[in-house]
């Protein structure tokens, strides 16, 4: 990947100007064109508008944006204010995201999402903690890691180690939401995301100790962003803090969410650790959104879109960090990928309400049936129509659905002795599995 070209100097456009020129600049553009946010280093491939030159497309790009961009508490290396603008992009994606991740759910019928609370959270926190391993190079397969994380079984190697440590810190940060965060919290969060992962056992939970770490090009090595000196990082890291911890009444005020994302943002910038910063990033992110009441958050895998676009993921990085510090580009990155998470959640939301609707009307024709099954069985019988042979366990189970170790174990009890499940024994327990014939069963049942 190329480091982005530079912007031109405003200055030196400006000094090149004619007073009636201004005017014209002025009217010729919004901070937003057509709806984005572009870096000069996208704007230079397009062609401008009529009777002006691509150099004053730009400068009237940026004599709008301009009054818009205010310092933030937050310091490149050189100690210059990182800046942002909130041009109507940023204020749409806001609007969205405050009505879709603090509010009331839109989820379909069949779909209570807070009735079943527990079992969607715990999809998503493994969702989260597969995909935000896999982005720093976790191999280990979907099916292996879901099942070392239902079953609560120790990681064997240092790909699910990863996968494992993500999982119990992002569950640890929900009991973090009330608190504030400190340069001492961030050094923990770090330690139980690289336990049993690093080269030097010593470098979790603590910051890199060189000069040497570089973000480089996975490709030919090149160097894409030195990151401020390891001298530094305690006092930036404080700075980091003070701004995580303020509230409205601080000046200036910058949006919950926006916040969220520059904390994600300087993490990556500042680069503290040796390894695992995105991880950290990642996480410190989640714990300001449900500091800020956007509960929907822990439903929700940013991770799974970063990785399907890992280019853009950096490139607004590079935009931000080659345009005078202006971290809109990034910020506007990460608000639409809050946004395709959200959508994503409804998307499976729908998708299980149709999947439990299918499987309620199959089993509801059955006298014999009807009222003889809970939600949590409808739900494994229709994962099981879709997943023949499938295995199913108690202690699995009881976990999915946040219930005691008995209503489990009669769950699965009870779709055994309707035929629908048939087990064997594995040690001291029983397991349970679908058979072939599942469907045929269930419609035979349901005839009669």
């Amino acid at each position: 990947m190329k480091i982005p070209a530079a912007p031109p100097d405003p200055a030196s456009l400006l000094a090149q100007l004619r007073p009636d020129d201004l005017a014209r600049l002025f009217s010729l553009s919004a901070p937003a064109t057509r709806g984005r946010y572009l870096h000069w280093d996208e704007l230079r491939h397009r062609p401008p508008p009529a009777g002006v030159t691509l150099e004053e497309w730009w400068l009237s790009l940026w004599l709008n944006r301009a009054p818009l961009l205010k310092a933030l508490p937050l310091q490149d290396k050189q100690g210059a204010a990182f800046r942002l603008a909130t041009p109507e992009p940023v204020l749409i994606h806001l609007h969205h995201i405050d009505r879709d991740a603090a509010g009331q759910i839109r989820a379909p019928v069949g779909a209570p999402i807070h009735e079943n609370r527990e079992r969607y959270l715990l999809h998503s926190l493994i969702e989260e903690a597969i995909t935000s391993s896999q982005l720093e190079g976790a191999s280990t397969t979907r099916r292996v890691a879901e099942a070392m994380l239902r079953e609560g079984r120790r990681p064997r190697d240092r790909s699910e180690a990863m996968i494992f440590n993500n999982y119990t810190t992002m569950a640890h940060i929900r009991a973090l939401r009330n608190e504030p965060i400190t340069p001492e919290r961030i050094l923990e969060l770090h330690r139980m995301l690289t336990a049993n992962t690093l080269d030097d056992p010593a470098d979790a939970g603590r910051l890199r100790q060189s000069d040497d770490v570089k973000v480089v090009d996975s490709r030919d090595g090149s160097v894409l962003h030195d990151p401020p000196g390891w001298a530094e990082l305690p006092a930036r890291l404080e700075r980091l803090c003070a701004f995580a911890n303020a509230d409205e009444s601080t000046e200036p005020f910058v949006h919950p969410v926006v916040r969220a994302i520059l904390l994600h943002f300087m993490i990556g910038y500042d680069h503290p650790f040796v390894d695992g910063n995105g991880r950290t990033a990642r996480a410190l992110f989640y714990w300001a959104m449900a500091r800020s009441g956007y509960w929907l958050m822990e439903f929700l895998s940013i991770s799974q879109f970063l990785r399907q676009a890992p280019r853009q993921y950096v490139q607004a990085y590079l935009h931000t960090e080659t345009d005078n510090g202006d971290s809109t580009y990034f910020v506007l990155h990460q608000l639409a990928t809050i946004r395709r998470a959200i959508e994503a959640l409804y998307e499976y939301l729908a998708r299980k309400a149709d999947e439990q609707r299918d499987a309620e009307r199959l089993l509801a024709n059955s006298p014999a049936l009807r009222g003889r099954l809970n939600h949590r069985q409808i739900t494994l019988l229709n994962h099981a129509l879709r997943n023949p042979g499938e295995e199913y366990r108690v202690g699995p189970h009881q976990q999915r659905h946040g219930v005691v170790y008995q209503t489990a174990r009669t769950d699965l009890m009870d779709l055994e002795a309707l035929g629908f499940l048939e087990k064997f024994k594995q040690g001291q327990a029983f397991v349970y599995y679908a058979p072939g014939d599942l469907r045929t069963r269930i419609e035979q049942a349901a005839k009669g």
